[in-house]
């Protein structure tokens, strides 16, 4: 019973941690890039367990076409679980910020081909 319970206490921690934000671009086709790696094409979820502060550096591009670049922190909404679970833990405060659930960025071909 108390290792059932200590389960559900370390899982209920762990998803208050993490923060998900939906990234979209306003070309379907432009392919996203978080921190380095690609995550996929026009819509991708990212969730991390970063702490707060963290920043993410995203980049967004397409083949004969100039990339984008982008940063979003994990600083943009209060999250009262985390702040709730560091009245008798400290660490989750960590945690106290996460994402916004979603975010649009602007993304228009500008070709990297040079004309003479």
């Amino acid at each position: 019973m108390k290792q059932a319970i200590a389960i559900v206490l370390s899982a209920t921690l762990f998803a208050s941690c993490s923060s998900t934000t939906m990234i979209r671009t306003t070309d379907p086709q432009a392919k996203i890039y978080i921190d380095g790696e690609l995550k996929g094409t026009g819509t991708v979820t990212h969730t991390d367990t970063k702490i707060v502060g963290a920043t993410n550096s995203v980049r967004i591009e397409k083949p004969g076409c100039e990339p984008a670049y982008y940063t979003f922190s994990r600083s943009e909404e209060f999250d009262a679980g985390a702040c709730a679970g560091g009245v008798f833990l400290l660490v989750p405060f960590l945690w106290i910020q996460k994402y916004k659930p979603e975010r649009t960025y602007e993304y228009n071909c500008v070709s990297t081909v040079k004309t003479k």
